[in-house]
């Protein structure tokens, strides 16, 4: 019997009211701006996401980034038209005092439908995953008090993180610098002291430059990663000695990637319009 991957696939559920009963009004911010972000000055990109518990405000943010928020999905679920993933806009919004931290994707989903006209649907099917898994000899991990994220630097020669996290966030990293989704399948549910250096292959260097200009982001499991590049980077010592990241995760966490195919689901953009409705 195959076990599928915890994590991978995602469903997406549209709730339907009572039979009988009307449907509840869609949550809605109060007021909200989206407009196209301005072009960079310094030929650096930067994009960055802030919220509190009165309103939601980001900067120079791509519409799959939005649609990742708002629909619960990765970056690799999503399919539709190139810009998706380069065209910047800014996005401030009043959440309603009453509202729930649970209610924000459907608002988000609900302004994503009326400034960009978003129309999508979602399919299921098989794709090739990684399972992180026990390796031989059993793990080699050293527990941490609490989770606080990862921090990355990267040069030409080698990639170094460090931190403390459960492994399903690093799972979430591992997703974002390999070329297919990774499940945690070690049944491990603590969180531990993270560190690894490798050399980067040719499959993982453009997602890494991806990853690195977008500065901050969430794990999946909520905690921050930050990627430091520039300055000081490019000097960073070579400590991988040619170990590439399945070595590495093998040699210094005791923890294995094997080649697996498990369901998934994919939202597919139907329409989209590049310049949002003004506000």
């Amino acid at each position: 019997m195959t076990r599928a991957i915890g994590g991978i696939g995602v469903m997406i559920v549209t709730s339907l009211g009572a039979f009988g009963q009307p449907a509840p009004a869609t949550p809605a911010f109060e007021a909200a701006s989206v407009k196209p972000a301005a072009p960079s000055t310094d030929g650096n990109v930067r994009r960055s996401f802030n919220s509190d518990a009165g309103r939601i405000d980001y900067w120079n943010v791509t519409l799959k980034r939005l649609i990742m928020r708002a629909y619960g999905v990765k970056e690799y679920q999503i399919t539709g038209p190139d810009w998706l993933d380069s065209a910047g806009y800014d996005v401030v919004a009043t959440i309603p005092h009453d509202a729930t931290e649970a209610q924000l994707p459907q608002m988000l989903q609900a302004l994503l439908a009326e400034r960009f006209k978003l129309s999508l649907h979602h399919e299921t099917k098989d794709m090739p995953v990684y399972a992180l898994v026990l390796g031989k000899n059993g793990p080699k991990l050293k527990p941490a008090e609490q989770e606080e994220g990862f921090s990355m630097k990267m040069s030409p020669k080698g990639r170094h993180i460090e931190g403390k996290s459960r492994l399903a966030g690093l799972c979430d990293f591992l997703s974002r610098t390999m070329d297919r989704p990774v499940g945690d399948m070690t049944d491990l549910k603590g969180v531990y002291d993270i560190t690894l250096d490798w050399a980067p292959d040719d499959g993982e260097r453009a997602g890494m430059t991806k990853m690195a200009m977008e500065a901050t982001f969430s794990s999946g499991a909520g905690a921050p990663l930050r990627a430091v590049v520039g300055k000081g980077s490019e000097n960073m010592p070579d400590n991988t000695d040619g170990a590439t990241l399945f070595t590495a995760l093998q040699e210094r966490l005791g923890l294995k990637l094997e080649q697996r195919k498990s369901p998934a689901d994919f939202l597919i953009v139907d329409r989209a319009e590049k310049v949002p409705v003004e506000n």
